[in-house]
């Protein structure tokens, strides 16, 4: 609630002349606004809503002791009012007394409304109650009243824009902060468990000390405009600290919401992770057969052992599966990150036992369709009945199709078999009549 500005000052001219009757009704007219605005101010500030909260109010350090020496200036400002309105009653009763005043009555009413003197206690003459009374005049009287009710309404100001100002900012701060503790905890964020939820406990507890100081000591948390601004008022809540805890809290915020974007996508990366790995351990499967397949098919062949299955990795993701069924996403987020790079590596690793392990088969493969590609060459030469050729293609294909299989024999078996058709080729080849 806004009051008026400082009252009007008076202005005396010492030493004039006698003023006549209409200068006397002039300057009772403005003594009288004067008047009037002085009260309007007065009666505003004991109106104020900031000094009704602070009269009410359970004070302490800065504040109490400020608001101590305003209680005490506005009762000096009362006292100084009802001394200017005993001033102002006699000019008033003087005037009053016939129409037209004699000179000795234009004379004291001369004196009264240009810089009349007051007798006020000591405690209205300096403001601290200390001495004697003192005899203030009329502009002096105003000039004290002015700089009282000045120091007075900015305490008062001060603290009520402090108190209009932050206790509801931390309230909304607070709430929010109850919103994003509620939804942290639901994402595993909690304290004891996650920095995080150690954070937003400091935060909880640092706003209900906030909280509590401004409600007691307001003008702890005013900085003042300075020397250069002369308005009561004249400054701003200090917001230091709620500045410092917002921030904190939407650091806090961005966290959760990370947590939270885990927790959308874990059900899917850990269907990717189970599909990865069990793909690994089908392959390492298969390797294992083959590698049984080729020491039963395949002599003299150096196969590769095949280990089994990752144990630690599949330990690893049936606790990503318990992070998940119990909310602990902070948890869960790194966990999954390192397995979906394992899981890659442990599917290349059982492709390359596979390749390893069935290199010898490839072999035999390769061998195979070479014989019979040479054979169907010979047939197309008209050769095919050849005794030589027949027995070479014989040998090498019981080597090839029997178990075990020396593939460094049969290898030599399908070579020699090779040559010979090379060689029988090779004059049907110079007669037009076979093909090169």
């Amino acid at each position: 609630m806004g009051v008026p500005g400082p009252f009007p000052g008076s202005a005396g001219r010492p030493d004039a002349p006698v003023l006549d009757r209409e200068e006397v009704d002039r300057a009772l007219a403005r003594l009288g606004a004067e008047y009037e605005a002085i009260e309007t101010s007065l009666l505003a500030l004991q109106d104020h809503a900031g000094r009704r909260l602070l009269e009410g109010a359970e004070l302490s350090g800065a504040t109490k002791e400020r608001w101590a020496e305003a209680e005490r200036s506005i009762a000096v400002l009362w006292s100084l009012f009802d001394a200017y309105t005993e001033v102002l009653t006699a000019a008033r009763e003087l005037r009053a007394r016939r129409r037209w005043p004699s000179a000795e009555e234009l004379a004291e009413l001369s004196e009264l409304v240009r810089h009349g003197e007051v007798a006020v206690p000591a405690a209205a003459a300096d403001g601290t109650g200390d001495g004697a009374g003192a005899r203030l005049r009329l502009p002096e009287l105003v000039a004290r009243m002015n700089g009282l009710y000045a120091r007075s309404l900015d305490v008062i100001v001060a603290a009520d824009t402090v108190w209009s100002a932050l206790p509801a900012r931390i309230d909304l701060l607070t709430e929010e902060l109850r919103r994003t503790r509620s939804l942290a905890h639901s994402v595993g964020v909690r304290p004891g468990e996650h920095p995080a939820g150690d954070d937003l406990e400091r935060i909880t507890d640092e706003l209900a000390r906030l909280r509590a100081q401004v409600i007691v000591d307001p003008l702890a948390f005013w900085e003042s405009a300075g020397a250069g601004s002369a308005a009561p008022g004249g400054g701003r809540p200090d917001t230091v600290r709620y500045d410092r805890a917002a921030r904190a809290l939407e650091d806090i915020r961005r966290e959760v919401a990370a947590v939270l974007d885990v927790r959308q996508d874990a059900e899917r990366r850990l269907m990717m992770l189970r599909d990865v790995l069990s793909r690994a351990d089908r392959t390492l499967t298969e390797a294992r057969q083959a590698r049984g397949e080729v020491l039963a098919k395949i002599a003299a062949s150096e196969v590769p052992a095949v280990s089994g299955p990752s144990t630690v990795l599949h330990e690893q993701l049936a606790a990503a599966a318990e992070y998940r069924r119990r909310s602990q996403w902070h948890r869960l987020s790194p966990l999954l990150d390192s397995l979906e790079e394992r899981a890659e590596d442990e599917l290349q690793r059982a492709r390359a036992s596979l390749t390893a392990v069935t290199a010898p088969l490839a072999v035999r493969a390769e061998l195979r369709g070479r014989l019979d590609a040479y054979r169907a060459r010979v047939a197309r030469h008209g050769l095919a009945a050849d005794p030589l050729l027949v027995e070479r293609y014989d040998l090498a294909r019981r080597m090839l199709w029997s178990a075990p299989c020396d593939l460094r024999v049969a290898e030599q078996a399908v070579w020699r078999y090779q040559e010979a058709a090379a060689e029988a080729m090779v004059p049907e080849a110079r007669d037009g009549r076979g093909e090169p």
